[in-house]
């Protein structure tokens, strides 16, 4: 995506806003005619898939965090991480019961 560095911060072109926005209207398509089929254990994991995606997404262009630098990106990527272990071990108490 083209950007303009300044000394102060970075500007991004309405550009890359419009092709992201129109990538998060597809995915969202995506997710709703996903939720109509039923495809065994696994159905609930392709919408939440997708949302990881698109949040991902947003928090890369529309909150800029795509720009930031080091220890921050570090923080953000241990708390998917705390994330997901979370979400798998929700997952696999709700499967033995």
């Amino acid at each position: 995506m083209d950007r303009k560095e300044d000394s102060a911060h970075i500007v991004v072109q309405y550009r890359a806003y419009a092709i992201v926005w129109i990538i998060l209207l597809a995915l969202t398509w995506l997710t709703v005619t996903i939720s109509g089929v039923r495809i065994g254990g696994v159905t609930i994991f392709f919408p939440l898939l997708i949302a990881s995606v698109k949040a991902t997404m947003v928090l890369s262009f529309f909150m800029h965090l795509k720009y930031e630098k080091g220890l921050f990106k570090l923080i953000i990527l241990i708390m998917l991480v705390i994330f997901l272990v979370l979400i798998c071990l929700v997952f696999s108490d709700v499967g033995y019961r």
